[in-house]
């Protein structure tokens, strides 16, 4: 009997890779379509069939996933936002879904977009499901905990974190001594990190959470040894996680690298920040 297909809809990093390689072995048939530009050509070697579409091809994509029988997919891995206004050349189909949006913000997008997959039969789901393990466990991950000035940053980039989730804007903040020096808008996180540790010049506390309400079959926050890597460059030096909703990735690799430049990582749950109610 033919393993049942399950498509991927593969962006950037390496979370499309490790997604197909646990579907695998579940015996599962992966059919992926990878965007150009943006998806890690070693994918090819993990999936049965992959065809490969520019940003903003929607239709291929449908036509490839009914091709190969898909009637379920995941999305894994982003996409660089600032391509949109460089190399997207949306078909008619992504016009169409364009249409329907009142402003182009992460979340409304990735809905939409899978409403109209759902209308063709495509049902989206969950992509960390299949692996669990990739989620953040609450705790202190590395030698170091936060000093006293860490943990008020901590506390109030958590609460702004939240309100800045709920408009859709982005995940990630950067703040030292209760003042924010960088948000995360459409250049990413690591640019963000990036720009807030100039601004702050060292010391800095980089805040990572979900959006409220925020739909988790797509878009999870992430973190993995580059943004340590990234933050030690930039003069951050605490990380806070939010618990059980953010991917980490070589989190063995990500913690002794941390450890080795003096760097907090915390993941939380949202227990940890105290009411100012």
């Amino acid at each position: 009997m033919e393993p049942e297909p399950i498509g991927l809809i593969a962006g950037t990093g390496q979370f499309p890779l490790l997604w197909a390689r646990a579907a695998r072995a579940r015996g599962l048939k992966v059919v992926a379509v990878a965007i150009k530009g943006e998806t890690f050509a070693q994918l090819e070697d993990e999936v049965a069939e992959i065809t490969w579409v520019q940003l903003g091809k929607l239709g291929k994509l449908i036509k490839a996933f009914k091709r190969a029988g898909v009637t379920r997919a995941v999305m894994c891995g982003g996409v660089k936002k600032t391509r949109m206004f460089t190399d997207v050349r949306p078909d008619l189909k992504a016009l169409s879904l364009i249409g329907k949006l009142r402003h182009l913000a992460d979340d409304g997008i990735l809905r939409t977009l899978s409403r109209v997959l759902e209308d063709e039969g495509i049902i989206i789901l969950p992509s960390h499901e299949l692996v669990p393990e990739l989620l953040a466990e609450p705790g202190l991950y590395t030698r170091r905990g936060p000093r006293p000035e860490e943990r008020a940053d901590a506390e109030l980039g958590w609460r702004l974190a939240g309100e800045m989730g709920r408009l859709d804007i982005g995940q990630c903040l950067v703040l030292r001594d209760r003042v924010v020096v960088a948000v995360e808008a459409v250049e990413g996180t690591d640019a963000c990190i990036r720009r807030g540790g100039e601004l702050a010049r060292g010391r800095a506390v980089v805040v990572k959470r979900c959006k409220p309400g925020q739909d988790q079959r797509f878009d999870l926050p992430s973190v993995g040894a580059g943004t340590v890597e990234v933050m030690s460059q930039s003069g951050a030096e605490c990380l806070v996680i939010e618990a059980d909703k953010t991917l980490v990735f070589d989190r063995e690799a990500m913690v002794q690298a941390a450890d080795a430049a003096g760097i907090c990582i915390m993941a939380w749950t949202g227990r940890e920040v105290q009411d100012e109610s």
